[in-house]
């Protein structure tokens, strides 16, 4: 469910809130993400403004060595402020949600909201996290209503510079049977000059306080999903792969969830980034003890030209939270896979049991091994046969050929 209240958006399923507001200047403000407050379906108007009140901070005026915003708004300093989304330059020292380096060589960017709608459909470019639905090479996908069906709300959030002709379009998509917050982004050049976009996060949560501990999942070659708790206390924390894929080195899935959570109690949130290539995720611990969260496509080499009239999307990244562990968070995480990235045939259908020709028979494949393979699996139950490695090219070793497509 989405509601908007003046200037002030809920999002709910039901285990889950999550509220943030369009203050004065522009900016959004983040207020909660976390376990439910309530069914706001049920409250008034004013009563919900009145929460949202009641989670707002507030302001009077810039502390220490901070940077006001501007002469009119001397009390908002970016650098302490829990946000939606960051901006490069404007006295936000943390981790950014987007840099972009202009054509007149400036790297100051400030998006201010524009305009928001509660939307029935999903735009045609847009894609739900792992979904592949939509239109692919001219061809609909077929299982569209069984895959996703409209089980989802979605709100759309535009932001414009204030100084240079730049979209930015905040996608937050509400899985309510699930208990899913998925989000994304979409940059648009409506200038006629070339602009490079050197960062586009997918999502940005910023916390009220710290002492989270960050799980993440490393590994490598046969040992993959090793498991490390770092608390977040001060400074940046950050899980992230350069390899070209997410790579068994790195997960993009981590848990940020407090030292006392464990499988069946205790705060947990389950961020995922729905993505294969070069990931970041970083927790960043502000002078403050904020702590802020950002993932989406690592922006180390990240470089990326936009000529006038084009556009980049970024990835979706998937959101839980629960207030039952690491379990409550994993059955919700399941249930979203199950029901909205698994596809097909066999969404429902327990696999079949599957024999890989790749330790039988290694480099040496000919027609007449597989079969004889094959037949011997069918004989003891085997219902799927996958010829694997050796059909590449002149695969007869490990010193050449593996992944170079050619059939031998």
């Amino acid at each position: 469910m989405i509601r908007k209240i003046k200037n002030v958006f809920m999002l709910g399923t039901p285990k889950t809130t999550y509220i943030f507001q369009v203050l004065p200047s522009g900016h959004l403000e983040h207020l909660y993400y976390g376990v439910s407050l309530g069914d706001f379906s049920e409250k008034s108007d004013e009563e919900l403004l009145q929460d949202a009140v009641c989670l707002e901070e507030k302001r009077a005026f810039p502390a220490g060595n901070m940077i006001s915003y501007n002469p009119e708004h001397m009390e908002l300093t970016l650098e302490d402020l829990r946000l939606e989304m960051s901006s490069l330059g404007k006295g936000d020292i943390r981790e950014p949600f987007v840099e972009v380096t202009h054509a007149d060589g400036s790297v100051t960017s400030d998006f201010l909201f524009e305009e928001a709608q509660i939307c029935d459909e999903k735009p045609e470019y847009h894609t739900l996290p792992g979904s592949q639905f939509g239109s692919r090479n001219g061809q609909e996908q077929k299982d569209t209503e069984n895959f996703c069906g409209e089980r989802f709300s979605h709100l759309l959030v535009t932001l414009k510079d204030a100084s240079y002709d730049l979209r930015l379009e905040l996608h937050y998509y509400v899985f309510e049977d699930c208990d899913v917050i998925a989000r994304s982004s979409r940059i648009i050049n409506d200038s006629e000059e070339a602009v490079v976009l050197n960062r586009l996060m997918s999502t940005q949560l910023d916390f009220e306080d710290g002492g989270y501990i960050m799980s993440m999942f490393h590994g490598a070659w046969a040992r993959e999903m090793y498991r490390s708790d770092t608390p977040v206390v001060s400074g940046k924390i950050v899980n992230s792969s350069n390899a070209g894929s997410s790579s068994n080195r790195s997960n993009p899935f981590v848990m940020l969830h407090r030292e006392e959570t464990t499988e069946s109690s205790g705060l947990c949130y389950g961020l995922n980034l729905v993505y294969s290539g070069n990931h970041y995720e970083a927790a960043e611990v502000n002078s403050f003890g904020k702590t802020r969260f950002v993932s989406g496509i690592n922006p180390q080499n990240f470089s990326f030209t936009l000529s006038p009239g084009e556009e980049f999307e970024a990835p979706e990244a998937v959101m839980t939270c629960s207030n039952k562990g690491f379990t409550g968070m994993s059955l919700s995480m399941h249930h979203f896979v199950r029901e909205h990235i698994s596809r097909g045939a066999w969404k429902h259908k327990a696999r079949p049991v599957l024999l890989n020709s790749w330790e039988a028979s290694y480099f040496k494949i000919n027609e007449s091994r597989l079969l004889r393979l094959a037949k011997a699996g069918k004989d003891v139950g085997i219902e799927l046969f996958v010829m694997d490695d050796g059909w590449f090219g002149e695969r007869n070793n490990d010193d050449s050929s593996l992944g170079d497509w050619d059939v031998n």
